[in-house]
């Protein structure tokens, strides 16, 4: 935590030093004699220099990557160790796999046509279990739409994973979201919508909110890289850091956006050095190293809390899986790229190696936990599948209080259809 700690602090506030500014050949002028010497320009603080120099992205090197354990599982700096207790250990890595064990299942599902559109989380669950675990529960979530395993950790059971993908009865959405589309109130997870970065200047208000109540609370807002480039996010970025909201905006670099490698996407140092240039104090980490990822949102939401001030938290990690069931990456990644990842760096065998290390995992209870767990997530699947779809009539209701005159319109039309044509629709598999 005591490196967290400092390079929060290091890519904070401070005052900016001549070479940090990263003025590759540029002289700093002496002290100035009088006040009015010194730049009074408003708008940046910095100093004069007598010498034509412009700022080289390549100047420093890329800012380094926070990692507790290495890659067989092994702590690297013993007082970063979190010291987690057995029990919290293994819920991470029951959620962990629990998420993948749901990924294959319902991945494959669409692949047999039972839903029209998946998303796998794998490689990415060390991002979604230690951030969540570093949250209070009361912690306001926005996630972008591969962050099912921060829903898991909350607790939100399978059933209701399930009957979201399928759009059938038991969903709260009643149906009208695409599959991975998630939401929950109880467990303040604010309902994930499609487009890119929307969520973005929304979790910021939500945080000036927060703010404005003086809640022990902070909003964590979850995005890739690629969604970086939208607009939203930078306008985010700036009102989050004007306003000294508690948020902690969460970017889980996977390398690929949907298909398009980060060196197509920017040519800086990744997302986290963008933090400083809108006054947020950032820090990037190992996001397959489940601790690295907890210590840091545990650090950055304390001070988030304590000083009213935003963090931006860039996960290094990858996508396995295709960026869902519309693409294919196999057309711009290679095979064994993706098997290295697979095989040598995964969240989940990483954290396998640290609880065999302390004896507190074997290879039986493995296979029992791993059988185990397939049954309940494929009994969920089952009652998911037997479940009617929602009624028809909730299409036209839950947007206004009292529904208005083109609405009804729209709902007695549909039903003159289905009068006259309703043989060639599946309405038995609706609620009547």
């Amino acid at each position: 935590m005591a490196a967290v700690r400092a390079l929060l602090r290091g890519l904070g506030r401070a005052t900016v030093s001549c070479r940090t500014l990263m003025l590759s050949h540029a002289r700093c002028q002496p002290e100035f004699t009088s006040l009015e010497e010194k730049p009074q320009f408003p708008g940046a603080s910095a100093e004069f220099v007598d010498k034509l120099d412009f700022i080289l992205p390549n100047v420093i090197s890329g800012i380094p990557i926070y990692r507790v354990m290495d890659r067989q599982g092994q702590i690297v700096n013993p007082a970063e160790d979190p010291q987690l207790s057995r029990e919290m250990v293994l819920k991470f890595y029951h959620t962990m796999t629990q998420l993948n064990t749901m990924d294959r299942i319902l991945y494959e599902s669409q692949r047999q046509g039972r839903i029209s559109f998946y998303m796998t989380n794998y490689g990415e669950e060390g991002t979604h279990v230690g951030s969540a675990a570093a949250l209070n529960d009361r912690d306001l979530v926005f996630g972008q739409y591969r962050e099912a395993g921060v829903l898991m950790y909350r607790g939100y059971p399978l059933d209701s994973f399930m009957a979201q993908c399928y759009g059938n009865s038991g969903d709260p959405g009643k149906g009208r979201q695409m599959p991975v589309h998630y939401g929950s109130k109880d467990l303040h997870f604010v309902t994930i919508s499609s487009p890119l970065a929307t969520q973005i200047p929304q979790a910021v208000g939500a945080a000036y909110a927060i703010k404005r109540e003086n809640a022990d609370r902070v909003v964590i807002c979850y995005f890739g890289e690629g969604a970086a480039s939208e607009g939203d996010a930078h306008a985010g970025f700036n009102f989050a850091a004007t306003l000294d909201c508690p948020i902690l905006f969460f970017c889980r670099n996977n390398g690929y956006a949907i298909s398009t490698p980060t060196s197509e996407q920017y040519r800086g140092d990744g997302i986290a050095a963008r933090g400083p240039g809108y006054g947020l104090q950032s820090i990037r980490v190992d996001g397959n190293d489940v601790f690295a990822v907890y210590n840091a949102v545990k650090e950055a939401r304390r001070r988030a809390v304590a000083e009213n001030q935003p963090f931006l938290i860039e996960a290094m990690t990858y996508r396995i899986g295709h960026h869902s069931t519309s693409d294919d990456s196999s057309a711009y990644r290679s095979v064994d790229e993706v098997n290295y990842w697979d095989k040598q760096d995964h969240p989940i065998s990483r954290l396998r190696h640290y609880m065999l290390s302390k004896h507190w995992w074997d290879e039986e209870q493995e296979k029992a936990w791993r059988k185990k767990s397939r049954k309940m997530v494929m009994e969920a699947f089952e009652q998911a599948e037997r479940k009617l779809k929602p009624h028809p009539d909730n299409m036209f209701s839950d947007v206004y209080m009292e529904m208005p005159a083109h609405i009804m319109q729209q709902r007695e039309s549909l039903w003159r259809h289905l009068k006259i044509y309703g043989e060639h629709y599946p309405l038995d598999h609706y609620e009547k």
